[in-house]
């Protein structure tokens, strides 16, 4: 198979400020007869599908995503120019939280409607973003200023409009006007002669590559959760479950006191797979409930998302995957589909493993195989409570360092340790008395693995592989 492989809301209205800008993206001083005026939005707001009746015009805060959808709009009021605009900049400040990194910071358009009402708009009736795309944002860091062209989109004096989507199932949040002065959005507009040369823009650097943080069975009446989820409050990135989100049925009731309280704190930023004790309640309607978009189609549970050059596919080990089974030929359709170089895989039940309270799972063989068919790197599983690693091995278990898949068990969430039993073929490491997280950097044609312990222990594993 050939290989394969993004508070001061009225102080700031209308606000002009000239002179120099927040951020030193200048390379050199324009021409003496060019003017820069930087203006404030007199709206701004955001939508949200998962809560269609909500205004959030007075929110400090701005959100992008794509699962569940949020689309921002902001409007700015632009006067006084005297001479032709020769260039203009959108500049949006990232919040200081870990939720505001994503890979994709955004696509930026321009909007007819310019009457929409900061206080009034809501999912149900916002404004279409129907306009020309200016510009967009690729991978965003939290508390960084980002920039976008749109000087077409600014002819003069006059009302502008820009409304911003994701294709992004991990979405970034931005500072609003109401945040204050320091982080507010910002229109800056150069003006002067015709002739007058646009001076030089350094682009920020690349916040770095996509992490994706995880592990699985979770979250129960104990402490290991809690600890669990302290690690997760300083690694950025998207966080993955490998099943049994909570014990011991899956319940509502368990998710809102056990697992919302700990690893809920990063619910929006999760994209996680069941496990059988979710299942534990009839259909998992706790787990699709509780997770809501972004578990996928609701009842499904499986479905892939992009990760910079990354394809990374969640799926769910408590329905058939069978070969034909229509979980099977999804994936099929999937891999085929992506054009990312690098792919890494996730469910609940390992289908290699030492655990001695659970034997590997052979029924998951169909989905390890079509990985396998389409150059796929790494597996993560749960299921057993421990952590191990394996070297890359074919769909059979056997050594394979040209096209091998790298499977782990990460199932040190939180919940009670499982033992060891007889130790697989190609298991490279093991721990069965620290909870943690694995962590994979997700390089351009690579990837770092890293297993993160709790605070008090130094049990430790880490290290990088090429992608195929």
């Amino acid at each position: 198979m050939p290989s394969r492989k993004a508070k001061a809301a009225g102080a700031l209205a209308g606000a002009v400020i000239t002179a120099a800008t927040v951020i030193a993206v200048v390379g050199s001083a324009p021409s003496a007869s060019a003017a820069t005026s930087t203006f404030a939005p007199v709206a701004d707001t955001y939508v949200d599908s998962g809560a269609t009746g909500s205004n959030y015009g007075t929110s400090g805060q701005l959100g992008v995503d794509n699962s569940p959808v949020k689309r921002m709009f902001l409007r700015f009021d632009v006067s006084g120019l005297t001479s032709p605009v020769t260039n203009a900049k959108l500049r949006i400040h990232t919040d200081n939280v870990l939720g505001a990194t994503s890979p994709n910071g955004g696509t930026f358009k321009a909007m007819s409607n310019t009457t929409w009402s900061e206080t009034g708009v809501t999912w149900n009736n916002q404004p279409a973003i129907d306009g020309a795309t200016l510009g967009s944002l690729g991978a965003v860091s939290r508390n960084t200023w980002y920039e976008v062209t749109v000087t077409s989109a600014v002819t003069g004096n006059g009302i502008l409009g820009i409304g911003v989507t994701s294709s992004s199932g991990d979405g970034a949040d931005y500072d609003s006007r109401e945040s204050g002065a320091a982080t507010a959005p910002q229109l800056v507009i150069t003006t002067g002669s015709p002739t007058t040369t646009t001076p030089p823009t350094t682009t920020p650097p690349p916040p770095g590559d996509p992490v994706l943080v995880g592990a699985g069975d979770i979250a129960a009446s104990g402490t290991g959760d809690n600890q669990t989820a302290d690690l997760l409050d300083g690694i950025p990135g998207t966080v993955f479950t490998t099943g049994d989100n909570v014990y011991n049925n899956g319940t509502a009731s368990e998710f809102t006191t056990y697992y919302n309280p700990t690893w809920g704190r990063h619910k929006s930023r999760t994209r996680p797979s069941p496990g059988n004790h979710d299942y534990n309640t009839s259909g998992a309607t706790g787990y699709y409930n509780y997770f809501g978009a972004n578990a996928g189609p609701s009842g499904q549970g499986y479905y892939s998302y992009d990760l910079g050059n990354w394809h990374v596919v969640s799926l769910n080990s408590e329905v058939s995957k069978s070969v034909g089974s229509p979980q099977e030929q999804w994936l099929r359709a999937d891999l085929a589909a992506t054009t990312k170089p690098c792919t890494i895989a996730y469910w609940h039940k390992p289908r290699f493993t030492s655990g001695l309270n659970h034997a590997p799972d052979t029924s998951t063989g169909p989905l390890v195989q079509a990985l396998y068919d389409f150059n796929a790197e790494v597996i993560v599983t749960g299921h057993n409570h421990h952590y191990e690693r394996f070297a890359p091995m074919t769909p059979n278990g056997s050594p394979d360092t040209a096209r091998g898949i790298r499977h782990f068990v990460a199932g040190m969430g939180g919940v009670g340790f499982y033992g060891f039993g007889t130790i697989a073929p190609n298991s490279e490491a093991r721990n069965n008395n620290t909870f943690g997280v694995l962590k994979f950097t997700l390089h351009a044609n690579a990837y770092d693995w890293q297993f993160v312990p709790v605070a008090g222990k130094t049990y430790s594993d880490s290290g990088t592989t090429a992608c195929h």
